[in-house]
């Protein structure tokens, strides 16, 4: 009865880890994206495209930090750290597919990195 924490560093991972608590394989499929919690940062993005990437992360249930006064696009640009799972990433990255300001490019590379 004892808690403790799991590693799940991959899709993998956490297919087997939630296979070994019996459920079923259609929930196995639904869960292990959201057993996968990743921290990316993102360089140099323009005030406009930062607050529209933390809106999405924030909507989905992830988190974006970006610097301060960036709302208010009192400054040139910003680095972005992004924190959530691949199931929360795949939501923003089909978002920011159809948003202005380079972000589907940077939807493109997320992917990529993410494997997704």
């Amino acid at each position: 009865m004892k808690p403790h924490f799991l590693d799940i560093p991959d899709l993998e991972t956490a297919a087997a880890e939630i296979a070994r608590v019996g459920a079923s394989p259609v929930s196995v499929k639904i869960m292990a994206p959201k057993a996968v919690f990743r921290v990316i940062k993102v360089y140099g993005l323009r005030p406009g495209a930062a607050n529209m990437l933390k809106q999405e992360m924030l909507s989905k249930g992830g988190e974006a930090a970006v610097a301060d006064q960036v709302v208010n696009c009192r400054r040139e640009s910003t680095d972005v750290i992004l924190m959530g799972t691949l199931a929360q990433y795949k939501k923003v990255i089909e978002k920011l597919k159809i948003q202005p300001a380079g972000l589907p490019a940077l939807a493109a590379e997320l992917e990529e990195l993410l494997g997704l």
